[in-house]
């Protein structure tokens, strides 16, 4: 599954690739309490940004 967010300035994209079970945690849906599933998703979107845009630039 993929899931895409808007650069800064609104233009581009940022693709993802998330699990069917990952993405439902970014929902809210929670998996028993299992933590581990949402923290991974977030990790892959955070990753993701930090591969694409330089967060120590004055410019976002």
């Amino acid at each position: 599954m993929n899931s895409q967010a808007a650069y800064a300035d609104g233009k581009g994209s940022i693709d993802v690739t998330l699990t069917p079970d990952e993405a439902l945690a970014l929902t809210g849906v929670e998996f028993n309490g299992n933590h581990k599933i949402k923290t991974e998703a977030q990790r892959k979107i955070r990753n993701a940004f930090e591969k694409t845009l330089d967060f120590n630039s004055g410019t976002r």
